[in-house]
């Protein structure tokens, strides 16, 4: 599928000038030139596979600078071919990106780099999407149609696959996110594709921490208290020591504190009984499932047309966990 084909180029016909008029008939060569050809490397059936594919979370004024490079993904073409990961089987595939900072050109700066992560399944991963970050308070988890996100077939310019291929699409134009409140396009920035595993306990069930969000002026509290490693009355005392907040309030903080690491513990509660419950009454075929779900993480491969790009993590996000194999 990725060898490359050789083309013609049709020869260009014109007027000739000639300085001298001859009467001497043109010989074999010159009567019969041989056009001159020059040869194009014919673009590659999945070429642009990865740029079909939705980056998440990625914000939008950043797009255009990840694109701006001519990122090659023949790993991920590689992966479709025969004796491939992901030949012959059902994929969905989902992109976002990570800032890392490379030198190009002989110029130092940090970019985006975009992603791609190939989920081996029977049937998609999730249809929700988790929104997060350390500026808000709690994270939500929402259909993904709420944010204007499906997964969709993916059909080859050329040739069919082997493979099923689905990709995370999104409808919303950047041309009418000025329509839009801000709060609702800064949603977009904190998205990150969900994955809820039944058998295994994810990072909220085992944390013992909370994040911290206290209301005051002239700014809020933000901070991470964990119930097992922090003492709360050491903990107040630090940040009234750092002047965040002041000794009449200390006693309203420390409720504050109390009272959402009891929501916290209640929901990790909530979660190993929800987990165990869909366990009990789940049919051994959807077991199977979960158990051989295989996550593949890819990178762009070196090209003289991007940064090179030597960091590379096995981690996906905090719902997907680590990836089976990075490549």
């Amino acid at each position: 599928m990725r060898n490359a084909s050789k083309r013609k180029r049709e020869p260009q016909h014109g007027p000739q000038q000639n300085k001298k008029h001859s009467t001497k008939p043109p010989s074999r060569s010159q009567a019969n030139p041989k056009p001159h050809e020059e040869y194009f490397e014919e673009k590659r059936n999945l070429e642009d596979l990865w740029r079909e594919v939705f980056l998440v979370g990625t914000e939008w004024d950043q797009l255009d600078s990840v694109y701006q490079y001519k990122w090659s993904f023949s790993n991920l073409e590689d992966a479709f071919e025969e004796g491939g990961v992901l030949h012959g089987k059902r994929v969905y595939l989902f992109g976002c990106t990570e800032p890392q900072q490379v030198c190009f050109k002989d110029v130092e700066k940090v970019i985006f780099v975009p992603i791609i992560v190939a989920v081996v399944s029977p049937f998609p991963p999730s249809d929700k999407i988790g929104i997060t970050s350390v500026q808000r308070e709690n994270e939500e988890i929402v259909p993904m149609k709420q944010m204007k996100m499906d997964w969709i077939p993916y059909m080859p310019p050329k040739d069919r696959l082997k493979s099923q291929v689905f990709i995370l699409s999104c409808t919303q134009r950047r041309s009418a996110l000025k329509h839009l409140k801000l709060e609702q396009v800064k949603k977009y920035e904190y998205c990150l594709p969900y994955f809820y595993h039944p058998f295994k306990e994810d990072e909220l069930e085992q944390s013992t921490e909370v994040q911290i969000l206290f209301p005051t002026e002239p700014k809020p509290v933000f901070g991470t208290f964990d119930w097992e490693f922090d003492d709360l009355e050491e903990f107040t005392n630090a940040v009234i020591q750092d002047e965040e907040l002041s000794a009449d309030q200390k006693d309203a903080f420390k409720e504050f504190v109390k009272e959402r690491v009891r929501e916290a513990k209640k929901a990790n509660k909530e979660a190993r009984e929800a987990r165990r419950k869909a366990v009990e009454e789940m049919s051994e075929e959807t077991k199977a499932a979960f158990e051989n779900i295989r996550f593949y993480k890819f990178y762009p491969v070196q090209s003289p047309d991007a940064p090179d790009v030597s960091k590379k993590c096995e981690v996906i996000n905090r719902y997907y966990g680590k990836a089976h194999e990075y490549l």
